[in-house]
């Protein structure tokens, strides 16, 4: 019988595979994927799981340390795993996604393609995210070496990430290198102000406790908002706390709160109470700016997003005389990015919160060429649809991980769009879609984008011409 937990010595890593995991190869030949390796990396491999032919485990001892590897610049980066690459030089970083992108396409897809851009890097690559969300628990993750020195009473809560694979802990997070000040005081206070007044955090097992979440949102434009969830409505002991945090942040621009019994901490479905200020912020990018509330879908680099949808409008190619479809728009960002641009545009999206903000944006903007449609895309577009809007001249296309469905697909090749730009957030199921769109597309040209330094996610724009 095979030993579940055992050593595998001197693992070359020559790669990175799904999630951001080193990838080697065992002397047998056996694929080894290993949690805390970078490429080139040589280690000793502690094996937590065998299945068939790989094993999966974390590194043991560093044997060689690759040439790219460098010390990790956050405290928590061991245990925390949100940024998994911060071992990674950025340099290096941007190699290997750009790799992931041309294995993808080139090799696992076999597409065709014009010409294959460099990736565009991020030139913040801390502090970058507009949004974060943090849970509180009784049951803090206890770090290597803790847990002997704590009294059997000793107050276990924490505010932070959840750690992975353990839904009931958090990881007590100090400082967190991806949303800028005040973000990390913001959070910071919010845990001390809840031990001075003696509040109780959740328990996610039990489902007892009062605080429950908090969401931090920024913008460029130097706006910040706090929503607060709780577990029970206790108005007085909620306004003992909603004060005692305005008057310690005086940064914030408007403070939410919601009250959340269910058992899943999901808030998308919760009534959303404004306790102080206009309850949303504003967003700018480029000349558009954008009303952000506390359900409000958008992108999470503002900076970044902005360079994107610039890829996106250079690849469109618009003159002003265009009519555009944009398909999966949420909020519109796309859609309202580009509608200067062209004679019309049309944008899809599945959840009606995201079309009444995309809605809401086109009258801050004053944008009058623009129309938004609740529904699934592969329901809304129809013969029906193209006769009321007329057929685009081009068609953006940036869906969810999981890509298109095949029947929206089959739409876009009879409705012959001479022009299709696909945003992608997934390289794999963008290389399947694209293999079903060579029945008539070609794809001129490519440009990766990196939106999420120190992660495994990539962007990937596309141009595909009608044949």
């Amino acid at each position: 019988m095979a030993k579940k937990h055992y050593i595998l010595p001197g693992i070359s890593i020559h790669g990175i595979a799904d999630r951001g995991k080193g990838v080697g190869r065992s002397a047998e030949g056996m694929t080894v994927f290993v949690d805390g390796a970078v490429p080139g990396d040589i280690v000793d491999v502690f094996i937590q799981k065998k299945k068939g032919g790989f094993a999966e485990g974390r590194v043991e001892k560093l044997v060689t340390a690759s040439p790219d590897r460098v010390e990790a610049f956050c405290s928590h980066f061991s245990i925390c795993g949100g940024c998994k690459w911060q071992n990674l030089s950025y340099e290096a970083q941007l190699r290997h996604k750009q790799q992931v992108v041309e294995d993808a396409l080139l090799r696992i897809g076999k597409i065709q393609i014009g010409e294959f851009q460099p990736i565009l890097g991020a030139p913040e690559t801390t502090f970058y995210r507009n949004k974060l969300e943090f849970g509180f628990s009784n049951k803090r993750w206890i770090l290597d070496g803790e847990s002997t020195g704590l009294m059997e009473d000793a107050d276990l809560s924490g505010l932070g990430f959840h750690k992975a694979g353990f839904f009931d802990k958090v990881i007590d997070i100090q400082k967190c290198w991806l949303q800028s000040e005040p973000s990390n005081r913001i959070r910071n206070t919010c845990r001390e102000i809840a031990h001075e007044q003696n509040l109780t955090f959740y328990d996610l097992r039990k489902h007892t406790g009062y605080l429950r979440n908090l969401m931090v949102r920024l913008t460029t434009t130097g706006e910040c908002m706090l929503l607060v969830s709780v577990a029970q409505d206790q108005p007085e002991t909620l306004k003992n706390y909603l004060d005692a945090i305005l008057s310690k942040i005086p940064e914030l621009s408007t403070l939410v709160y919601c009250i959340n019994t269910k058992l899943n901490d999901s808030m998308f479905d919760l009534d959303m109470r404004t306790y102080f200020g206009k309850g949303f912020v504003v967003e700018q990018l480029g000349d558009l700016t954008f009303k952000i509330g506390p359900k409000s879908f958008f992108q999470t680099n503002s900076l970044q997003g902005k360079r994107l949808y610039d890829v996106t409008a250079e690849f469109a190619g618009l003159s002003g005389t265009e009519n555009v479809y944009d398909l999966y728009t949420g909020t519109g960002s796309i859609a309202l990015y580009l509608a200067r641009q062209c004679k019309s545009v049309v944008g899809i999206e599945e959840i009606p919160e995201a079309i009444a903000d995309a809605m809401e944006n086109m009258r801050m903007n004053n944008i009058q060429n623009a129309r938004f449609y609740a529904g699934d895309v592969k329901n809304v577009l129809s013969q029906e649809f193209v006769a009321e809007h007329g057929r685009p001249d081009v068609l953006v296309t940036d869906p969810p991980r999981a890509g298109m469905h095949e029947k929206a697909v089959q739409f876009l090749l009879d409705l012959a769009s001479p022009k299709i730009v696909y945003v992608s957030c997934n390289p794999a199921t963008q290389a399947r879609d694209l293999q079903l769109l060579s029945a008539k597309y070609d794809v001129l040209k490519v440009r990766p984008v990196d939106m999420f330094p120190h992660t495994h996610h990539i962007e990937n724009v596309a141009l595909l011409s009608l044949r």
